[in-house]
């Protein structure tokens, strides 16, 4: 299936794309290709191939989720630049509710 530069142009009046007619010849044959590439990939006898989202087996790198003690509050609290003994002062974001 050949793409034509009457289908570059309708898909890029859909997109909204501004393309040069240089730019729609060049894509024309460059999507001719890939649907090229394709079909050739369709008449592969994959018969007996199982389906995979990768080629390698994959497991979950994460580390088991293991319950462990948090720092103490002082011990976080240790390098806040304001607190007000049992938290952190921040300032405030969402205002006041006087603002005009």
């Amino acid at each position: 299936m050949a793409i034509t530069e009457s289908d570059v142009r309708h898909v890029a009046l859909l997109a909204r794309l501004a393309l040069t007619d240089e730019q729609i010849t060049t894509l024309a044959a460059e999507l001719t290709g890939v649907l090229g590439h394709i079909d050739e990939l369709q008449h592969l006898d994959l018969a007996g191939v199982q389906p995979t989202a990768h080629p390698l087996a994959v497991t979950n790198a994460m580390r088991a989720d293991v319950v462990v003690p948090g720092l103490p509050r002082a011990e976080a609290l240790r390098n806040a630049p304001e607190t007000d003994g049992s938290a952190f002062v921040v300032p405030a974001i969402t205002g006041t509710g006087e603002e005009s």
